[in-house]
């Protein structure tokens, strides 16, 4: 279509080259801009600028000059807690320590700088740092966040903080190959410690694991992220509270009362133990001593009246008339020794004298036998 509508009034400007009044035209129907007329014109005002007399050579000192301000704009500090990274047209080339560096200047070179040796925390469960509305229509929890499955299918209310800051060896990671740093290592820092939690009971969770959960989450925090190559370091992963569901706390409380009972009982049980089990096997010993002791005894007797046997048997053999009468005579000794005796003389009574017999000695055998 036409520039412009031959309809319409001539004072129009609607050509683009700027038809009518302008810095490259006087009035309407005019065409483009001159480009001689132009450098020419630019001539006579940098002419008017620079001081008379200057020709080529000093318009290439002046161009030299504005080079040498444009290269020295180049230098910059990097500062203790920083690194630097140069890019030239976009493209890393390298970093920089602390202290002056240099670096082309803008819009060739331009530079990052990365505060490595800060650390940042972020908090998983809750927000200290959420809207005053937020607190208080819902406060400063985030259960989607804390609530995590256990192995034995229970649930566990766990909030904890990472601590990370940015890899000293490795910023250009950090800085190129993730979008949003801390959203990673907010969604990685949840999915470590959910598997984590899902490998656990949820009494080892409250009790002994939970010293083992913040370094075991911490490495596997730390390896994810180096998957993704983030330049992220994992410095310390610290459990704030670990505890059950609010609506189940209750019960929970009432568990571990009836552990801590168990346990009580089973520490008295084994004192108990401990003192009634030394106490038997002392019993056990001194019976067993005892027994020993009358074994020796029995043995020995055994043994005293063998030899005695034998002593009797070679005295025998030298005199068997004699040995016999000797056995007899002390075997009624020890027979007759301690009972009543009646003692009737046979010739006597045979002379035609009445033998007398005590009638009330003899009560005792006719009750109870013989009398010892």
């Amino acid at each position: 279509m036409p520039w412009s509508d031959p309809n319409e009034p001539p004072h129009r400007n609607d050509d683009p080259w700027g038809k009518g009044s302008g810095p490259w035209g006087s009035g309407p129907g005019e065409g483009p801009p001159d480009l001689e007329e132009f450098l020419r014109r630019s001539q006579e005002g940098l002419k008017q600028v620079l001081p008379s007399g200057v020709g080529g050579r000093g318009v290439a000192i002046l161009v030299l000059l504005t080079l040498l301000a444009w290269l020295s704009s180049g230098f910059y500090t990097v500062g203790p807690n920083e690194i630097g990274l140069n890019l030239i047209f976009g493209k890393y080339r390298g970093k920089t320590q602390a202290g002056l560096n240099y670096n082309l200047p803008s819009p060739i070179g331009s530079v990052i700088k990365l505060p490595v040796t800060d650390r940042n925390a972020i908090d998983i469960g809750f927000r200290e740092d959420a809207p005053a509305a937020r607190r208080r229509a819902q406060g400063p929890e985030a259960p989607e966040e804390s609530l995590m499955l256990t192995g034995d299918e229970n649930i566990a209310d766990i909030k904890f903080r990472v601590i990370w800051q940015i890899d000293p060896t490795r910023p250009e990671d950090f800085a190129f190959n993730v979008f949003d740093p801390p959203a990673t290592v907010r969604s990685v820092a949840e999915s470590a410690m959910r598997e984590i939690v899902g490998q656990s009971q949820i009494q080892k969770i409250l009790t002994a694991d939970r010293k083992l959960i913040e370094p075991a989450s911490q490495q596997l925090m730390q390896r994810i992220l180096d998957s993704y190559k983030s330049g992220v370091q994992i410095v310390q992963v610290l459990l704030l509270s670990v505890d059950p569901p609010p609506q189940v706390i209750t019960a929970f409380r009432d568990v571990t009362a009836a552990q801590q009972d168990l346990q009580r009982l089973g520490n008295e049980a084994e004192a108990y133990a401990n003192k009634v089990v030394p106490e038997a096997r002392g019993a056990a010993a001194r019976i067993v001593q005892e027994a020993e002791a009358y074994r020796e005894q029995v043995v020995a007797e055994a043994r005293g009246q063998a030899s005695r046997f034998e002593q009797i048997y070679e005295q025998y053999k030298r005199a068997p008339e004699l040995t016999r009468e000797r056995l007899y005579l002390e075997t009624m000794e020890r027979v007759l020794g301690g009972a009543d005796k009646i003692v009737l003389d046979e010739q006597g009574a045979g002379q035609g004298v009445l033998p007398y017999v005590s009638l009330p000695s003899l009560a005792p055998f006719q009750q109870g036998g013989a009398r010892k």
